[in-house]
């Protein structure tokens, strides 16, 4: 998703062309639909679907028609009684939520405003299901806004399988959010959220939340998807291309497959460039891109291509390995969206632009992708530890050698700390007051979770962790919990407190050297926010210390050559040490790799 948020706080698709040839891919699951790790097995479940879809676009007119076959599995210990489905392009008419929702807001997403409102009715998105039957029978339904809502003829008991049947039309809303027709840049589709989406049901229950305007969460399984459409238009997008598209008079029919997803998106437009480029040892890359591009513009999607084989190595090798045959980076949409195998993002950027949203959006390929959080829930866990991972992506594939590459993300949350508006990262990602607040909250809080972390627990435990994270929990969908017991295993250490305080509530960091007494220093603590405490002694004499003092509750110390002091438990205010000899000054946290937000008292 956009990175400019930042800002307001500081299998192998070979070929959609008509020119080029493709063979099948062989139709096998890539990876348990659970987790690797015992302990999740043993508690864990997820539902399942097989998605098989017929499409027919009509190109002139933005019109298209479905039907929609689709095997449940309910793999919960549940029975469920009901079903929703999420119906995303509805929110693209005057007076929906979305519509409303950015009229009423302090601070609208610039390319929403009020534009929804004044669609007409040819311009609008829309999709009407016009029949639904489980196993054959006929069910009663009700379209709720971006919600469809299904009462079912019989229950589904846990372990049982039932099959959907849909048929529905659907209208391409002019491009306004993420997904549209004749974008800005003159892209003619960019196809995503498009297609009746069964929502996801889990420990918590259903997650059938209204497209207002942020994340998604969606149910793991395979798609099987024949697309027909004008045999001018190019089409990348999620899945492999079975054999050659069939051509019938002018049009023809593409079928892809794509196994464990949760999502299928695509792009069309008849003046694409399509490049390929073939990582050894990893997925064919795709890049989509329009023809009549500036001369400037044309040559930074070539330059970008080798850039994108690095960034995708650099993510397999600190996270874990890319598990797809080919993934795709598509001119298309509103700025940059990840999806399944693919992005969307704009294409008339500067080269440096145009990485680094890439970098972004591949990013989030292993954060939300491959570990599916709920977005709408946990906000933070897919866009922030994406911004922490590509920050540092961007650092090593252009050469940057920041002294750290997160300073951006830390000066903004510092920012929104001091604000006064700043809501706790549990808060449902529609549900932020502002947009800025939300920008700064997901994207820059969120990656500095990840970086304080490193300080907190060592940043090879933290290395340590992410690939442990991705090996136990990619192709399920972890929460917060999950994230903090595997630093915890990886580490040794006590870190729920972490997890609470920075993500469930607004306390801040605020450390200070109030006093020092030839050998004697006292620090404070000021802020609410418990931290363990790195800092440099200069003696009288000119020599240096590096000093650790452990937090009590950690129960335990990261791996550090510097001096360690006694524990520091939090509910004292005040904490006094004596130094080897005479002290001249003390500064607290020299790395900066604490979210403190008063640095001007850490040094005396």
């Amino acid at each position: 998703m956009k990175k400019l948020l930042l800002l307001v706080f500081g299998l192998s698709l070979v070929s959609c062309g008509t020119t080029s040839t493709t063979t099948s891919t062989p139709l096998t699951p890539l990876t348990p639909a659970v987790s690797t790790n015992s302990n999740v097995k043993s508690t864990y479940w997820q539902q399942h679907v097989e998605y098989n879809m017929d499409i027919d676009m009509d190109v002139n007119k933005y019109q298209y028609k479905g039907t929609q076959n689709l095997v449940y599995t309910n793999n919960s210990p549940d029975v469920i009684n009901r079903v929703y489905y999420h119906l995303f392009f509805n929110a693209f008419q005057p007076g929906s939520e979305m519509d409303v929702r950015s009229r009423t807001i302090a601070d609208p997403d610039k390319r929403v405003g009020d534009r929804i409102s004044k669609l007409s009715p040819d311009e609008i998105g829309y999709i009407k299901v016009s029949s639904l039957k489980q196993n054959g029978t006929p069910l009663k339904y009700e379209t709720v806004g971006t919600i469809l809502e299904v009462d079912l003829a019989e229950p589904i008991q846990p372990g049982e399988k039932v099959t959907f049947d849909m048929v529905y039309d659907a209208q391409v809303p002019v491009q306004i959010r993420r997904s549209g027709r004749n974008s800005k840049e003159g892209v003619a589709l960019s196809m995503s959220q498009w297609y009746p989406k069964l929502a996801e049901y889990d420990f918590e229950g259903w997650h059938a939340d209204p497209y207002i305007g942020r994340e998604f969460h969606g149910v793991w399984g395979n798609y099987t998807v024949n697309l027909t459409i004008d045999k001018d238009y190019v089409v990348g997008g999620t899945g492999y291309l079975q054999g050659e598209p069939e051509i019938k008079g002018n049009k023809k029919t593409l079928r892809y497959y794509a196994p464990e997803v949760h999502d299928f998106t695509w792009a069309a437009d008849p003046d694409y460039i399509h490049d390929t480029l073939q990582m050894p040892n990893g997925p064919l890359l795709n890049f989509y891109y329009k023809k009549d591009l500036s001369e400037e513009h044309l040559q930074y999607w070539k330059d970008l291509q080798p850039k994108t084989a690095d960034l995708m190595n650099f993510f397999s090798e600190k996270i874990g390995k890319y598990p797809y045959d080919q993934y795709s980076v598509i001119q298309g949409g509103d700025g940059g969206m990840e999806y399944a195998m693919c992005t969307l993002i704009t294409g008339q950027r500067s080269f440096g632009s145009l990485v680094g949203v890439t970098a972004h959006e591949i990013a989030h390929v292993w954060f939300q992708f491959l570990l599916a959080t709920n977005e709408s829930k946990h906000e933070w866990m897919d866009e922030g530890f994406t911004s922490y991972i590509s920050d540092l992506a961007m650092d090593h594939v252009m050469d940057y050698q920041q002294e750290n590459p997160l300073e951006g993300s830390y000066k903004s949350y510092i920012r929104l700390a001091t604000s006064g508006v700043e809501q706790p990262l549990s808060t449902h990602a529609d549900r932020y007051n502002f947009n800025t607040a939300y920008g700064a909250s997901a994207y820059s809080k969120g990656a500095v979770f990840l970086g304080q972390l490193g300080y907190i627990i060592g940043e090879e435990n933290l290395q340590k962790t992410l690939k442990k994270y991705f090996n136990d929990f990619a192709f399920t969908h972890p929460r917060p919990i999950d994230f903090i017991r595997t630093a915890e295993k990886v580490s040794g250490l006590e870190l729920n407190w972490y997890l609470i305080d920075f993500t469930q509530t607004t306390n801040t960091i605020d450390y200070a050297v109030k006093d020092i007494e030839g050998n004697k220093v006292t620090l404070e603590r000021i802020g609410l926010m418990p931290m363990p405490i790195d800092l440099t002694v200069t003696y009288t004499d000119g020599t240096t210390e590096d000093i650790y003092i452990p937090l009590q509750m950690m129960r335990g110390e990261k791996p550090t050559n510097a001096t360690i002091k006694a524990d520091w438990a939090w509910a004292y205010p005040t904490y006094t040490f004596e130094a080897s000899k005479a002290v001249k000054s003390v500064q607290i946290d020299p790395t900066e790799m604490i979210a403190d937000i008063n640095k001007e008292n850490n040094m005396k």
